[in-house]
């Protein structure tokens, strides 16, 4: 390995997986760091879903307006934990000044280039590797009461048509032809074709983590302290077991690398979107294909554990343990759009969304500092960690350049 660079990869989720493997068939000499084992943070919890229309931002038209009444209403899948409102206020001002057209269509221009491939960036990665089981193609179904109720969405599918994302639209007796599982108040599926789905995302990153040592790469579980620059230059990272030499740093950490970038010098204004799952185990049917079920607003797939229902908002910080309300809402939702289904358990989980004010990720170099960030995906993690992963490859390739311009996800966006 004499001569090649050493490049560290902090966070060992899809993100931090992926850049490592691209890195490491780059030809570098790479090493994956994470405070715990690969794939058990947020990538273990998703909906699984490779979600390539997702190029809406929350902040759409009208959210302010109806923030409030959506806060009061008990059935609807947003929560705060008041005692956290003052930190969170500031970043909350920031993120709702995007509720507009303007910024909705600026955003889903960027989004746009990191999910649409991602069946096809998933493939690329895991190809001829035993992580390869894990993917499966399939659509992705919209559930809606009626074509009223669809057609109250017709911002967000406008959106998604000009990306080039157009549905096919299921309605009557043939909904539950289609999906026999749904409730009969599911009366129409928007249905995306070419999208997929991974049968237990936190296997797959643990296999793919497999992938990269097999090919080379080196994981070590150590809690990232700090990264510590010379002459402005990254030189090393403080670990809670020693100092790490490097030539450049990979910051993949999700949420928690805001304490890294605060070190750095820049403040990113970027909250946990505190997210949730439950899995009914050993249930009596599966869907035919990930659902979206919009009255609930969480997204139902069935997968190798049992039939995974993920959804939720709510903003509470890093360190509060999970919260009743919340499991308890998406237990009733998912019930009621599920009305026939017998299980013999269920099981619960809490992870952090890190959603920054502007709904884009950060992609590319702090400065000139060596430091390359890959983190902020929000809702499209798992979906564009591939992509991302082989941008951040293509940045520090001798090139040095993607053919796709970053510039909406510069990190400098905060200097």
């Amino acid at each position: 390995m004499s001569g090649k660079e050493h490049i560290i990869v902090i966070g060992a989720g899809i993100v931090g997986v992926s850049a490592a493997i691209w890195l490491q068939r780059k030809g570098n000499m790479v090493t994956l760091v994470d405070k715990s084992a690969p794939g058990e943070g947020t990538s273990h919890g998703n909906a699984g879903v490779l979600a390539a229309c997702s190029v809406v931002p929350v902040t759409a038209p009208g959210l302010i307006a109806k923030g409030p009444k959506l806060l009061m209403d008990a059935n609807f899948p947003l929560f705060v934990q008041w005692s956290y409102f003052p930190r969170l206020a500031p970043w909350l001002f920031k993120y709702l000044s995007h509720a507009n057209d303007k910024d909705s269509r600026r955003i889903a221009s960027g989004l746009e280039p990191l999910t649409y491939d991602a069946v096809a960036q998933h493939t690329a990665l895991i190809k001829d590797t035993n992580a390869a089981s894990w993917l499966q193609k399939s659509d992705y179904s919209f559930a809606y009461t009626s074509r009223a109720a669809f057609e109250m969405d017709s911002y967000t599918w406008g959106l998604r048509r000009e990306a080039g994302f157009v549905p096919e639209l299921i309605e009557g007796d043939a909904v539950q032809r289609m999906e026999p599982m749904l409730s009969d108040d599911i009366g129409l599926l928007a249905v995306m074709q070419e999208h997929g789905f991974v049968g237990d995302p936190g296997a797959y990153v643990k296999a793919l983590a497999g992938v990269f040592e097999t090919e080379g790469g080196t994981v070590k579980q150590a809690a990232v302290k700090d990264v510590t620059l010379s002459n402005g230059k990254v030189s090393s990272i403080e670990t809670d077991s020693g100092t790490m030499q490097c030539d450049k740093v990979i910051l993949a950490a999700g949420v928690w690398s805001k304490k890294l970038t605060d070190k750095l010098g820049i403040k990113i204004p970027m909250e946990t979107e505190r997210g949730y799952h439950i899995e009914f185990k050993e249930p009596s049917a599966q869907l035919r294909n990930p659902v979206m079920v919009a009255s609930g607003k969480f997204v139902a797939t069935s997968m190798d554990g049992g039939l995974r229902c993920a959804g939720i908002v709510e903003f509470g910080g890093l360190d509060a343990g999970p919260s009743p309300k919340p499991l308890a809402l998406l237990e009733k939702v998912a019930r009621q759009s599920f009305p026939t289904l017998e299980f013999s358990k269920i099981e619960t989980w809490l992870g952090h969304r890190p959603a920054p004010a502007d709904s884009l990720p950060l992609i590319g170099e702090i400065g000139q500092t060596g430091v390359i960030t890959a983190f902020g995906h929000h809702h499209i993690g798992l979906t564009s960690g591939p992509k991302t992963g082989r941008l951040v490859a293509d940045l520090l390739s001798p090139q040095g350049g993607t053919n796709l311009d970053l510039t909406a996800y510069s990190p400098n966006r905060f200097i």
